[in-house]
């Protein structure tokens, strides 16, 4: 179980079939060798909860019991590998999820009560992602559709393989794929909602922010959420809205933020039509006209710093759990 003790909730998005039945059949989830594939593995924590997506519905819901990534997956059941005939690219499947299965059901996601995905799906005009994080409300909703499970995955019989640690660095000369890759922005993204998913975490942070009276304890830490405006990376969000639905769009960037950075957070806040009391923007450094600007509107400006070295090979624990944030207070 993740430390956060508040599991989270993804559909994971199928490319076939053949391979949905593989996953519903040996209770797996596998993603490819590529930085989508690793960034997914890392946003799935153990304890968490998914339900697989495909063909404009989602399949069963399952808890994650065990992660790992293994050598040499090309030969490696149950899938075989992905080829991309316009690139020639060819992808395996390392990332795997060990899963139990909960609870039995195949629902369209017009249902009301995948609405938080299924505008994020409407919004990118498809799939386009390995995975869709949802809100609290749909894992309740989830939670009693179908029927419990009652049947066992059947076996994979696996010939001797080794597992690693997945990797992330900024130096080009330590990339090697699937095993080490280039850190960039999702990774700290994912980073961050891991961090600030533990209470103490978020309370600490939000209670620097002036004039801002809200608990911690209220609400969830979602992934990225589309909107017509574009994509908030990581959104607060109220667990139990009461008349008003309480959200915190937070814009994150590896490096230096930009004035631009701050107007696209103040769209985001705009669309939300008032239930954003704020906006975060988070990045390594924040010039002088970026901070004038933020001043100016409902957006707090947070640096962040990292306790590993990303000029060798450091693992995603090693980034989420060295990661500082402070709020930068006005000149």
């Amino acid at each position: 179980m993740s430390e956060t003790n508040k599991p989270a909730y993804f559909l994971v998005a199928v490319s076939t079939r053949e391979n949905l039945d593989l996953c519903i059949k040996y209770g797996l989830a596998g993603f490819p060798s590529g930085e989508s594939g690793s960034w997914t593995f890392c946003e799935i924590q153990e304890g968490d909860f998914v339900s697989f997506l495909f063909g404009a519905r989602a399949h069963n819901l399952y808890r994650v019991t065990k992660k790992e990534a293994i050598r040499n997956a090309e030969r490696m059941p149950p899938w075989k590998p992905l080829e991309f005939k316009e690139t020639g690219s060819v992808y395996s499947f390392p990332f795997r999820l060990h899963l139990e299965q909960i609870r039995s059901f195949v629902e369209p996601i017009i249902r009301t009560e995948f609405f938080y995905v299924a505008e994020n799906l409407l919004l990118r005009g498809g799939y386009r992602k390995t995975h869709f994080q949802a809100d609290q409300t749909t894992l309740q909703s989830v939670s009693e559709m179908g029927i419990l499970n009652s049947e066992q995955p059947t076996n994979l019989v696996m010939p001797p393989y080794d597992t690693y640690a997945l990797r992330f660095t900024q130096s080009k000369e330590l990339i090697k794929k699937p095993e080490v890759f280039r850190f960039q922005e999702t990774i700290l993204q994912s980073a961050l909602r891991r961090h600030l998913s533990i209470e103490a975490n978020l309370e600490l942070l939000l209670s620097k922010i002036p004039a801002l009276d809200i608990k911690a304890e209220s609400f969830e830490v979602l992934g990225e959420k589309a909107l017509t405006q574009g994509h908030i990376d990581l959104m607060l969000k109220e667990r139990t809205p009461k008349g008003i639905s309480n959200k915190i769009p937070i814009e994150v960037k590896t490096k230096g933020a930009t004035p631009e950075d701050v107007l696209q957070l103040c769209a985001y806040m705009d669309e939300l039509l008032g239930e954003a009391p704020i906006g975060i923007l988070i990045a390594a450094d924040f010039g002088k006209k970026t901070t004038e600007l933020a001043l100016k509107s409902k957006v707090n400006l947070v640096r962040y710093a990292l306790k590993a070295n990303l000029k060798t090979a450091v693992t995603f624990k090693e980034i989420y759990e060295g990661l500082l944030l402070e709020l930068v207070k006005p000149a």
